[in-house]
């Protein structure tokens, strides 16, 4: 967009001092409502009569008046102030039950089968005129960089080692375990390390290029490779794929909790000891300080910390 001189030489500050002057028609009241000296005010009115061409303010009487060209800047000078005031107290404040805020936020569906439809069933409760955009983890997706142009607010996922050129904040931790159908031979037989790397592994398409996965990424510091034969990018397929094969998944306690009544798949203890699932949420410094960003990443925390909280106790009731 190209600006003229004559928009170069206004500011914010001399379009208060003409909508203060012609609705109060005298130089003196506005002085006091604006809070500064006459005179300063006086020479104000003076610019603005020079960039106007015109007096805005003329005498009539013993009070004063605006011209026609006055008349006619004292709404679009209202629209001005009130935009500013729109601008930044939008910067400042968030309310989600006025918000008409567009969320957007990227997770794969390997996160709790639960966590996704409770977030976004708890932001439409508080925040009922928001959208909400949700997008995948896919293998052409680059969430550095959408998150640097503003695609999308938060990413959402499990990482060994995140990030460290973005904010992030841990959600929960999970262990580690391997979920296998019924009829599986490991469930009666067992397995050591051989059986469990040689058995037919199902994975999910890497997240993003380069991507290996943090059960291949733990496998392969300790020089270990699993035979993996199916891939799926829909992790909330795998479970049924799992109970008619002999496929095996390995992923979070929690998530394979959730299928454990539904479906004829059991849990093993794998043989290779891996570190706990941790989970997190990623964010931009473009976002860091705003506040709709921060009240959306307190609602990821707060779902992820009920379903921390259910999980627990169904593993006392247990």
């Amino acid at each position: 967009m190209k600006y003229g001189p004559m928009f170069e030489r206004i500011d914010l500050h001399l379009i208060r001092v003409l909508h203060t002057v012609l609705t109060e028609r005298s130089v003196s009241r506005a002085a006091i409502k604006l809070g500064m000296y006459q005179p300063a005010v006086s020479a104000a009115l003076k610019r603005l009569r020079e960039l106007a061409g015109d007096p805005l303010l003329v005498r009539s009487g013993a009070g004063m008046v605006p011209t026609v060209a006055g008349l006619r800047m004292i709404e679009p000078a209202a629209d001005i102030l009130r935009s500013a005031e729109v601008l930044f107290s939008d910067a400042r404040a968030f309310d989600p039950a006025t918000a008409s805020h567009v969320f957007s936020l990227a997770a794969s569906d390997y996160l709790d089968p639960l966590f996704l439809p409770q977030l976004v069933t708890q932001i439409k409760a508080q925040a009922p005129n928001a959208s909400i955009d949700i997008h995948p983890l896919s293998s052409d997706a680059d969430y550095r960089s959408h998150l640097a142009q503003g695609t999308v607010d938060v990413v959402i996922g499990n990482w060994m080692r995140p990030p460290d050129d973005l904010h992030l904040g841990r959600l929960f931790g999970d262990e580690v375990v391997s979920l296998v159908a019924k009829h599986h031979p490991a469930v009666r037989r067992g397995w050591d390390v051989e059986a469990w790397l040689s058995a037919e592994h199902v994975a999910p398409t890497p997240t993003h290029p380069g991507a290996r996965g943090v059960i291949d990424e733990h496998l392969a510091g300790l020089g270990l490779t699993r035979h993996i034969t199916a891939r799926c990018p829909h992790f909330g397929l795998i479970p049924a794929m799992v109970a008619g094969s002999l496929l095996v998944l390995t992923t979070g306690r929690q998530y394979c909790e959730r299928f454990t009544e539904q479906l004829p798949v059991t849990i093993l203890t794998p043989p290779v000891s891996f570190p706990r699932m941790m989970y997190y949420q990623l964010w931009h410094e473009r976002t860091h300080a705003s506040n709709a960003g921060r009240w959306l990443r307190d609602q990821v925390k707060s779902v992820a910390a009920s379903l921390r909280a259910s999980e627990s106790t169904r593993a006392e009731a247990a």
